[in-house]
Parts: C-alpha cells; structure tokens; sequence
C-alpha cells in the first residue's frame, strides 16, 4: 500500500519535472546568452582585434605576447586583423598601428610622450623614472633628455668621426682576437667592442675591460627583453627572475664603478674645461640636486648600451645585405673613392655620401632591427576616426609600415626604393616628434664612418650563403639574429690581397 502511494507520488513528480525542466532550462539559456550578450557588447571595441569574451581574449593575446615576443606577436595580429588592432597587455588595452597615417598622428602629438611597461620589471632593470629609454614619467624623462640632446649632437658630431674611425682601426688591426679557429670574423662581438669603445671615449672616458662588458650588456639585453612585460606575479617567484637580476645588477656595479672613477678624476682635474663630456655634466648636475646618483648612473649605462646593442646588429645586417649584393658594394665603393679617396674620412664627407645613406636606410627598412615603438595615451584622442581611451597601450609597428606603404618595391632590398625623396611620414626608423630617437644624428655619423672604414679595407662573405632573408632571429624587444647558429661568422678579405681581386 505505502509502496503504490510512493510509487504515484514518484509518478507524478517525474512527469511535472519532465514538462518543467526544458521550459527552465530554456529560459535560463536564454537570460544567459543575454548577460553574455551584454557584458560582451560592454567590451567590445569597434577596432578590430580579438574579442573579449569573459576575459579569455585578454588573455590569449597577453600569453601571445609572452611565448612569441612582441614584435611577432605583433605582426600576427596586423597581419590577421588588419593595420589597426585592438588587444590586451597585462590586462590593459593596447594598440598595435602599423598604418603611416595613424603613426604619423601619434608620433607628432605630445600626449604620446611616455611608454609602457612592467613597473615590476623597469624597476629591476633601472629604467623606471630614470634613464631616457623606458622612463614613463614624462617630466623626468624631459629633465634627463635635456643632457641627452646636448651630448649627442653640435661638437660631438664632428668628434664621433675622428674617434669612431681610430676605433675601426685599432680593432681592424686586431682582428685575430675575435676570428674564430676557422678564421671566421665574429662581426657581432668585433662591432660591439667598437660601439662600446667609442661610446665610452666620447661620452664617459675611462679605461673599461670591453670584453667583459660586452658580454655584460647583452645580459642587461635579455633582462630587459624578458621583463619588460611580465606580471607581478612573476617577480614574487625569486627563482624565476634570479637569473635576470644578477645579469642586471652585474652591468649595474661595473657602471657604479666607472662612475665613482669619473667623480675623483672630477674632483682632481686641475680644469674641468678638460674633462667636460656627456658624464661630467650629469655629475655636476647631481651636486646642483638637479639629478640623483641612481639617474646618473642610469644615464650613463643607457648611454654606453645603446650603440652596442642595436647599432651593432644593424651594421652587421648591413654587412650580410652587402654580401648577397655585389652591384650595390660597388656603387658604395665607387662613392667612397670619389668622396673620401685615399685620406681619413672627415665630418664634410659625411653628407656627400648619398648612396651609403641610400643603403644604410634600405637596409634599416628592409631588415630593421627597432621595428616597435612603445607609447601610452596620456589624454583622451581619436586616430584615423577610432576613439582611444587616456591609459591605452599603443604599439607604433614601423617595421611592417615600411612594408606596406608608397615604396616601388616594398619587399625587395632595392636602392631603388630611396632614388626619390621619401616623405617623412612613410619611413621612421628613428621615430620624430618629441620623443624621437635623441641619438639618431650620431647614429648615421657612426654607421657611414664605420662601413666607409671597414669596406675600404675589406671585402666581407657569407657562410654557406647565409643571409638576413633564411637567417634565424628572434623578434621581441628588438629584431635579432639568433646567436646560437653556427653561421653568424663572416670571411673578411682584405681589399688589396689577390682573393679579392678575383672578386
């Protein structure tokens, strides 16, 4: 009896759940897709770009960045989403422009003064409200760019000439000491040794191990490049970034050290007339309280890495583009002997020299190593009709720029994409605007002295037919080659030897 009346009761329990269920259950599908519907459309931007559907797009693209480096993560998302695009670093909204109009828009207005990055990561690496590379605090960064300006151009134009030559030289002379035992040139190390050595003589002046700091900036190189857009998380893992730290700290004590030097040849100098150069200004700035050691320091650390790190990788590409392209090494060596002939090279000859500043700016094109340019909005805008929000991330892709817009040939390395005047606008590979390259001037001055002193000595070859289009690189921070592969050395032959002449 009590067994029939459950057995009824189970009955019809069964049955109202059965006619019950899919009416709820449709209905609570339906007010789900709605606060779906909703909380995406809240997100969603009219920029094209991954959406953000409950926080998973943000992440995707943020883990992109980290697994394949900025510049590649970068380029995907043109190339799948078009020249302006939408994503997310570190939770934050980014922007990634490879479009000449919209660059153009950024680099020219002030608003775009600062960069972004881990506060974490800067911290640990110095460059955080100090320094002029990665300061974010537009203030501090006009404060330090002031010393910057003043060192890197005017008289220091006409004296990187004299001292970026005797530099080639000494180091040509002594080439044996980074031939390998097949008597293959280590260009990478033989330009770093250069950049850094003339770096040092024209802006700081004291006798400094060039071997070990070299291999001390590369590792401040990846330290940078591998913190700089990391989450705090990561820096509360003490095994994760230790390595990184201890590369930092080491090219940190050695820039302390030579500092401390400079300070007590200071103090000593009879005139100070004498020892007047881009240090000495910083150190006399810091006893007016205009700067603190740590920004001192720092200043003159970012002074001696730059060239060593990026002008080095882009005069060895330069050296590689020579290599696989006979018809433009003549028509350098041509204008070489018609400006500068048999004497030293001399500030004079420097604009006289079009075809090497033709062939410096292609290669700079077609294989640039600086192909991203970092910024934040620091005020409400909109750009080619695309509103963007004070706070957003903005990635200036100017590698794949110069790729896309007014060139004959866009993906040739050609002169002939630099026999007419380029508008500005379409070629940055220094930027312009306020926060443009400081050291772009001097750039050039080094990179013509340094090809006209080397190839007039020398004839370079490949290995087995390496060149910048096959070669491995790695694109994050920066475009470089990849310093594992055994085919990164070169053969220099000297111009007056018979192996040449057969060339």
């Amino acid at each position: 009896m009590v067994l029939e009346v459950l057995n009824s009761v189970h009955y019809n329990i069964t049955s109202m759940v059965t006619e019950v269920v899919p009416v709820t259950s449709i209905a609570i599908l339906l007010l789900t897709g709605f606060l779906l519907l909703v909380w995406n459309y809240k997100n969603t931007s009219s920029i094209p770009g991954p959406g953000y559907f409950l926080g998973i797009g943000p992440l995707i693209s943020y883990f992109r960045f980290l697994w394949m480096g900025n510049g590649s993560a970068c380029n995907y998302y043109n190339k799948t989403y078009g020249e302006f695009v939408r994503v997310w670093i570190c939770g934050e909204e980014t922007l990634i422009i490879s479009k000449s109009s919209s660059v153009f828009h950024v680099m020219k207005h002030n608003h775009y003064t600062s960069r972004f990055g881990s506060k974490l990561g800067l911290q640990c690496i110095g460059m955080h409200e100090k320094g002029i590379i990665f300061n974010n605090n537009p203030v501090l960064w006009k404060a330090v760019r002031t010393y910057f300006m003043k060192a890197l151009s005017g008289p220091s134009l006409v004296r990187m000439v004299t001292i970026c030559a005797d530099s080639i030289t000494k180091h040509l002379d002594r080439l044996e000491e980074v031939r390998n035992e097949l008597g293959y040139v280590d260009v990478l190390t033989l330009m770093r040794r250069i950049m850094l050595d003339t770096s040092n003589k024209l802006f700081l002046g004291i006798p400094l191990d060039e071997r070990a700091i070299v291999v001390k900036i590369q590792g401040y190189f990846d330290a940078w490049q591998a913190l700089l857009l990391k989450p705090d998380i990561f820096f509360k893992i003490s095994w994760l970034c230790r390595k990184y730290e201890k590369s930092v700290e080491e090219l940190k004590e050695e820039m302390e050290i030579l500092v401390e030097k400079k300070r007590r040849r200071i103090f000593i100098a009879e005139k100070l007339e004498d020892s007047m150069d881009f240090a000495t200004e910083l150190i006399l700035a810091e006893k007016r309280g205009d700067l603190t050691r740590e920004n001192v320091n720092q200043c003159v650390l970012e002074m001696l890495i730059a060239a060593p790190d990026t002008m080095s990788v882009s005069v060895f590409f330069m050296m590689l583009l020579i290599a696989k392209h006979p018809q433009v090494e003549e028509a350098i060596m041509k204008e070489i002997q018609t400006v500068v002939g048999e004497r030293d090279i001399r500030i004079d000859d420097i604009q006289k020299l079009k075809v090497v500043e033709n062939f410096i700016y292609e290669s700079m094109r077609y294989q640039p190593v600086v192909d991203l340019v970092m910024r934040k909005a620091l005020e409400d805008d909109v750009i080619d009709g695309y509103p963007v929000k004070k706070g957003t991330n903005i990635i200036l892709n100017i590698g794949r720029m110069h790729r896309l817009e007014f060139f004959p040939k866009p993906n040739e390395f050609t002169l002939e994409n630099f026999a007419k005047n380029v508008p500005y606008r379409y070629f940055q590979p220094f930027g312009f605007g306020s926060r443009a390259c400081v050291g772009k001037y001097i750039a050039m001055v080094m990179m013509k002295v340094t090809l006209v002193t080397l190839l007039r000595r020398f004839h370079v070859q490949t290995l087995q037919g390496q060149c910048v289009e096959k070669m491995q690189k790695k694109n994050d921070l920066s475009l470089h080659p990849d310093e594992t592969s055994d085919l990164l050395g070169m053969i220099f032959i000297p111009r007056n030897s018979d192996k040449c002449l057969d060339h």
